[in-house]
């Protein structure tokens, strides 16, 4: 098996992770809905599903069509760097529960979550978004895919971020849950 087959495994079996993560958020989000939830800030969420998919597009391109070499030492690091991003997703997922949706969501008078993951970090999920984002190209040296749509990313998890806080705020009073506790380095 070449190198290049064996990244596009597993950028598959990544994109069906990630099917199957939308899948878990719809049913989230219809529980949501019944306990008196409500979506908000909808408008940006078209852009980061073009931004996501288009990352597997991109990587899976820049290796084949510009037959990006393979470097062990490279694929070792960005392999930790993708598991730690994983584990980081899957604590934040765990942790949330039947409230973790991939869109926004706020579930009036329900405390934030301050438990688990979130005792230490205040946005794991997309931390751990943030390191795959980058790493994944990586495993087989599609740099320009990992740098472009990780500034992408970062454009869009401004707004993102500030979308979400902003409802957590008005609805659940955020700030003063998690107080000094980071966005993205542990306090």
């Amino acid at each position: 098996m070449t190198t290049q087959l064996l990244f596009t495994l597993i950028v598959l079996a990544i994109a069906v992770q990630r099917i199957a993560e939308v899948r878990l958020s719809k049913r989230h989000e219809a529980k949501l809905r019944a306990e008196g939830g409500r979506e908000v800030s909808h408008a940006h969420f078209r852009w980061m599903q073009v931004l996501h998919t288009s990352w597997f597009f991109a990587m899976l391109a820049e290796v084949w069509l510009f037959d990006r070499p393979f470097s062990p030492w490279l694929f070792s690091v960005a392999l930790v760097v993708t598991l730690v991003g994983q584990t980081l997703r899957y604590a934040a997922i765990r942790t949330l529960g039947d409230r973790w949706t991939v869109t926004i969501w706020v579930l009036p008078a329900a405390p934030p979550v301050t438990g688990g993951i979130y005792r230490y970090v205040r946005h794991p999920n997309y931390l751990g978004v943030i390191l795959e984002l980058a790493a994944v190209p990586l495993l087989h040296t599609a740099w320009t895919t990992a740098l472009v749509w990780s500034l992408l990313n970062a454009w869009m998890l401004r707004v993102r971020i500030r979308a979400e806080e902003a409802a957590l705020e008005e609805a659940n009073r955020y700030t003063e849950s998690f107080g000094e506790t980071r966005r993205f380095l542990p306090s």
